[in-house]
């Protein structure tokens, strides 16, 4: 199976693009913040192409999320 048919990974492109909504972008939006085309943005979210982790953490900037809050971990001492 191709990881990006991979439940988890589903999962997480559809969690980015849920927190986009939220914060009202659009896709031209978020590509101009990222200095890449709008076609970029649909094809993740389309998972027709995968994100690696700097990837991920440059949409997070992007999207005022911090990447522990959404990967959803805990930083105790």
């Amino acid at each position: 199976m191709s990881s990006l048919h991979d439940p988890r990974y589903r999962a997480l492109i559809n969690k980015l693009r849920k927190i986009r909504e939220s914060k009202g972008m659009t896709q031209v939006e978020v590509a101009s913040s990222l200095k890449k085309p709008q076609s970029y943005i649909a094809k993740v979210e389309n998972f027709e192409r995968r994100l690696d982790i700097i990837e991920l953490q440059d949409w997070l900037v992007v999207l005022d999320t911090k990447i522990s809050v959404f990967l959803n971990i805990s930083f105790e001492n």
